[in-house]
C-alpha cells in the first residue's frame, strides 16, 4: 500500500459473502468454488494489490465448521489466493439480518421501491428483525474485524497494535452499516473506509424508517474515515442526509461531515470493469460454442438485457415497451429477437418469488401477442450461465439497461467492451452509469413506456455512422476507467487522508 502511513498497514476487508465458498461433496470432503457475484471481482481485484484478510458470513455447514475455529483460512483457486475469516450466526438470526431487515427492507428503501401507500409496515416483527438480527450480525463481523485488527503482524518488524494504527478496514455494502462504530470504539487507529454499492436516496426517503434505524444507519457509516459511493449524485444525498436527519454540519464542496470531532470524507468513486479478463473470458471454448448458437439462431437483429431477477432492474417494464414497439412499428416483427438472460435472486424473498411469475405472465403475453408459429419476440432464459452472456454481448444490436435505480450497473460496461456490432446501448437515466456513460448512450426515464419503445426505434434505425462513434466512445470511457484505477483512487485518498492527519 504505497503512501505515508499505508506501506506498514494490514488490510481487512468485511462483506456478507466471501471470495470464495466451501461445500461437503456427497464424500464429505469440502469443495472450494469461487463466490458469486460482481462484489467478490472487485474486491479481488483489491487483495491482488494488497494482500489482506477477507471476513464473510458462513453460508454452508463447511463454512460454520471453518467459522468455529475463529481464525483465518488460506485458499487458493483459480490463480487467486485468498485468506479468509467467517463469522457464523445464528440461522435465525441471519435470516432476519438478511431477509427481513437487508433485503427487502434496506434494498427497497435504498432503490425506491417500497409502494408507500402500502408498503412497509414496520412492527414488532420487523423491529426484533432489526435487534435480533440485524444488530447482532453486524456485531459478531465487527468483533471478527475486531480480531482481525488486533492479531495478525502488519508487516517486516512490526506487530499489531491494540488500537489498530497498523491496520485499513475496508467494509462493503448495506448489510455491514453498524460494523464501523463498533471497530472504532475497540480499536480507534484503525483506518476505516467503507463502499456502498447501492444507490443513496434522498432524505425524505429515509424517513420511511423509525428514527432510531435510520438514525443508527447514519451514526454507523460516520463511523468510518471514509464514506464511499459510486457517483456523486449519492454523495449528495447522503451529506443532505447527514445535515437534514442528524443535524451535523456539512462542507458539500468539499465532501466532508464534521461528527464525534473528526472529518469524515464522503467520496465518489465509479466502479468498473477489468476489460482484459473480460476479453479472456470471451475467448473460451463454451463462450465459442454459445455464440456458434445464438448466430445460427438470430434474426435481423437482436436486443439484449442481462439482469438479476430484481425489482430494481425493471424487467416488467422493458417488455412492455417491447410490446408497445412492435405495436408502433410492426414492420419489425419477425426481424427480431429480444434475448433476455435473467438470473434468479432471493428466492427466499416473497417479493422476489411473485415478480418472477409477473415476468413469466408478461413474456408469455407479448409472445402470445405478437408471435407467430415459428417466431416469438421474446426469447426469455432463467438460468446463471455466463458463457452464454459472454456470447450475447458479442452479437447484440442494442442493449437495454431501464433500470429503476442500480448503483452501477456493470451490465452496460461490459457489453460495450465486447460487443462486435457497434450495439447501441439504451442506458436508465437512473442508473450510476448514466453520469460516466449517459452522453453515448440514448437516455431513458425507466418509468416512461413511449420514451423506451421511441429509444428501440431509434437504436435500431441508427445511422452506421453513429453507431459506431456511440460504440467506441463507450468502450474508451470503459477501457480508461478500469477497476484497477477505481482501487487505486480509493487507496490514494486513504493515503491522502492519513498524510493531511499526521
Amino acid at each position: 500500500m504505497e503512501g505515508v502511513g499505508l506501506a506498514q498497514r494490514r488490510l481487512v476487508v468485511a462483506a456478507n459473502r466471501g471470495p470464495v465458498s466451501f461445500h461437503d461433496d456427497p464424500s464429505g470432503e469440502p469443495v472450494v468454488t469461487r463466490g458469486p457475484g460482481g462484489l467478490v471481482t472487485v474486491l479481488t481485484e483489491v487483495l491482488r494489490h494488497y494482500r489482506g484478510t477477507w471476513v464473510a458470513a458462513a453460508l454452508s455447514d463447511a463454512e460454520r465448521r471453518l467459522a468455529a475455529e475463529e481464525r483465518a483460512v488460506e485458499v487458493a483457486l483459480d490463480g487467486e489466493e485468498y485468506r479468509v475469516r467467517y463469522v457464523a450466526p445464528s440461522p435465525e438470526a441471519y435470516h432476519k439480518y438478511y431477509n427481513i431487515v437487508s433485503n427487502p427492507m434496506l434494498w427497497f428503501i435504498q432503490h425506491y421501491l417500497w409502494d408507500l401507500g402500502r408498503h412497509p409496515d414496520i412492527r414488532a416483527e420487523e423491529m426484533d428483525a432489526w435487534h435480533a438480527g440485524y444488530v447482532v450480525v453486524n456485531g459478531q463481523f465487527a468483533a471478527a474485524v475486531i480480531d482481525e485488527v488486533r492479531g495478525g503482524a502488519a508487516g517486516p518488524g512490526s506487530g499489531p497494535s491494540g488500537d489498530g494504527r497498523d491496520a485499513v478496514v475496508l467494509l462493503h455494502d448495506y448489510q455491514l452499516y453498524l460494523v464501523a462504530a463498533d471497530v472504532r470504539a475497540a480499536c480507534p487507529g484503525a483506518f476505516l473506509h467503507q463502499f456502498i454499492h447501492i444507490p443513496w436516496p434522498q432524505s425524505d426517503y429515509w424517513r420511511v424508517l423509525p428514527t432510531q434505524i435510520r438514525e443508527a444507519v447514519f451514526r454507523g457509516l460516520l463511523g468510518n474515515d471514509v464514506v464511499a459511493f459510486h457517483t456523486r449524485h449519492y454523495v449528495s444525498n447522503f451529506l443532505r442526509g447527514c445535515a437534514d436527519l442528524l443535524d451535523l454540519e456539512v462542507d458539500e464542496a468539499r465532501g466532508v461531515v464534521r461528527y464525534d470531532g473528526r472529518e469524515v470524507w464522503v467520496r465518489a468513486y465509479p466502479v468498473s470493469i477489468d476489460p482484459a479478463s473480460l476479453r479472456d473470458a470471451a475467448g473460451s471454448s463454451r463462450a465459442h460454442v454459445a455464440e456458434l448458437e445464438l448466430v445460427r439462431r438470430r434474426r435481423e437483429y437482436l436486443l439484449l438485457r442481462v439482469d438479476r431477477l430484481d425489482l430494481s432492474k425493471n424487467i416488467i417494464r422493458g417488455f412492455v415497451a417491447l410490446d408497445r414497439f412492435l405495436e408502433l412499428h410492426p414492420e419489425f416483427k419477425e426481424r427480431l429477437t429480444f434475448l433476455a438472460l435473467l438470473q434468479p435472486s432471493r428466492e427466499d424473498v416473497e417479493e422476489y418469488v411473485t415478480y418472477r411469475e409477473r415476468v413469466e405472465r408478461i413474456v408469455a403475453d407479448v409472445n402470445t401477442r405478437h408471435g407467430t408459429t415459428d417466431w416469438m419476440p421474446i426469447d426469455l432464459r432463467i438460468q446463471d450461465d455466463f458463457p452464454v452472456t459472454l456470447a450475447a454481448y458479442a452479437q447484440y444490436d442494442v442493449l437495454l439497461v431501464n433500470a429503476i435505480s442500480d448503483g452501477m450497473n456493470l451490465v452496460a460496461k461490459e457489453g460495450p467492451i465486447l460487443n462486435r456490432h457497434d450495439g447501441v446501448l439504451v442506458l436508465s437515466e437512473y442508473a450510476g452509469a448514466f453520469e460516466e456513460l449517459g452522453a453515448f448512450s440514448l437516455g431513458v426515464n425507466p418509468f416512461d413506456i413511449e420514451g423506451q419503445a421511441e429509444a428501440l426505434h431509434r437504436a435500431l434505425t441508427m445511422p452506421a455512422d453513429e453507431r459506431a462513434d456511440r460504440a467506441g466512445m463507450l468502450r474508451r470511457v470503459v477501457e480508461e476507467n478500469s477497476v484497477e484505477k477505481w482501487v487505486q483512487a480509493q487507496f490514494t485518498d486513504i493515503a491522502a487522508k492519513l498524510d493531511a492527519e499526521g
